[in-house]
């Protein structure tokens, strides 16, 4: 049987003092109290760029200036295989805040620690981590 395949789109939202902002899953999703690079699901007819800035907007209420792709991978889990796109988001309006009630902060780089996250974004930390 075929797994089902799903596009999405995160943002690495990094400020000027080298910070990341992170949010934490809310319970009842996969990989509940795991953090995570905000974004999601990629919608038919959409970019993965035109869904990482309204996802953004959704989720910790920014609207994105500026997003490169930083890194696009696929990860396959026992049910699903995810085809990812993470952009670096480096200019954006507003201040972050976790808009569907999840906790949101702001992290060094350098600090990130890939056992608090879900097994798909284990490569993509290690690379932050060798940049920083």
């Amino acid at each position: 049987m075929d797994k089902p395949r799903r596009q999405v789109a995160a943002g690495i939202i990094r400020n000027e003092f080298g910070q990341i902002y992170l949010t934490q899953r809310l319970e009842g999703q996969d990989f509940a109290q795991s953090l995570e690079f905000p974004g999601g699901k990629v919608d038919t007819g959409e970019t993965p760029e035109q869904a990482l800035k309204r996802e953004l907007e959704e989720e910790i209420g920014i609207h994105v200036l500026n997003a490169e792709l930083y890194e696009r991978f696929q990860f396959e889990y026992p049910t699903k295989i995810l085809d990812f796109s993470f952009y670096l988001v480096t200019e954006w309006i507003g201040e972050p805040f976790g808009r569907e009630g999840q906790e949101g902060f702001w992290l060094e780089q350098r600090d990130l620690d890939p056992a608090q996250f879900p097994p798909a974004n284990a490569k993509l930390i290690q690379r932050l981590l060798a940049e920083s």
